[in-house]
């Protein structure tokens, strides 16, 4: 804790004061260009990955990056999902997962955290994507297997996230797009799912246009 209290005197003293202008402009207001779904891990920092500032992003985190399909039952994924959609009108939105996910650890044996019972209902929303590494990952070693359902647990939150209404519709008009993430921690390396393709990519091939449009210093790295 003194850390973290001193980090506050830190920020109020140095980093304030260097984006002032920023944190005024964003008092009256936000207007995100992304909901990011991550989880709740601590070795996790969004706008560290993505270089971004205060009000780019809307962040949730939950054990797992886990988005449970819509009913009419109010938490606070759904409502935060609402909210960023239908009131912020978000263009898109980013399911991101990380590789050593301990959530992901926990899908693959939902039975031994009887002991946790709120965290084993929550996890059975990956379910299904254990099911599908078990179809797939025949004759995987564990490690390939883990990465494979870190993957699929993407993929099975993004179609999740189409059951949510304002989702759904916003969709139809192509007016927001869905991105899946995964993020290796020991590497850095961010890849993205490519429907056409039907696998994940490095960031800066799938997105190379817009790498090259932001950093045109480094637009040979998308061009190689």
């Amino acid at each position: 804790m003194p850390k973290i209290a001193a980090g506050v005197v830190k920020f109020q003293r140095e980093s304030y004061p260097k984006r002032q202008a920023l944190f005024e402009e964003l008092s009256s207001g936000q207007s995100p260009e992304a909901l990011f779904i991550t989880c709740s891990d601590s070795r996790i920092s969004p706008n560290l990955m993505t270089s971004t500032e205060p009000g780019e992003l809307f962040i949730c985190r939950n054990a797992g990056n886990i988005v449970p399909p819509h009913t009419l039952h109010t938490g606070g994924m759904t409502a935060s999902i609402e909210y960023a959609v239908a009131a912020l009108k978000v263009p898109h939105i980013i399911v991101c997962g990380h590789t050593e996910c301990g959530a992901m650890k926990g899908v693959t044996d939902l039975e031994a955290l009887n002991e946790l019972p709120h965290v084993k209902d929550w996890l059975s929303y990956a379910r299904a994507a254990w099911q599908v590494v078990k179809e797939k990952g025949e004759g995987m070693s564990e490690q390939e297997r883990m990465h494979l359902l870190i993957q699929e647990n993407v993929l099975l939150q993004l179609q999740h996230l189409k059951t949510h209404p304002y989702v759904a519709a916003r969709l139809a008009t192509k007016s927001v797009k869905l991105h899946g993430w995964v993020y290796d921690i020991k590497t850095g390396d961010v890849t993205a799912w490519n429907e056409e393709t039907q696998r994940f990519e490095p960031v800066a091939d799938y997105y190379a246009d817009m790498v090259r449009e932001h950093l045109p210093e480094h637009a040979h790295v998308a061009a190689e």
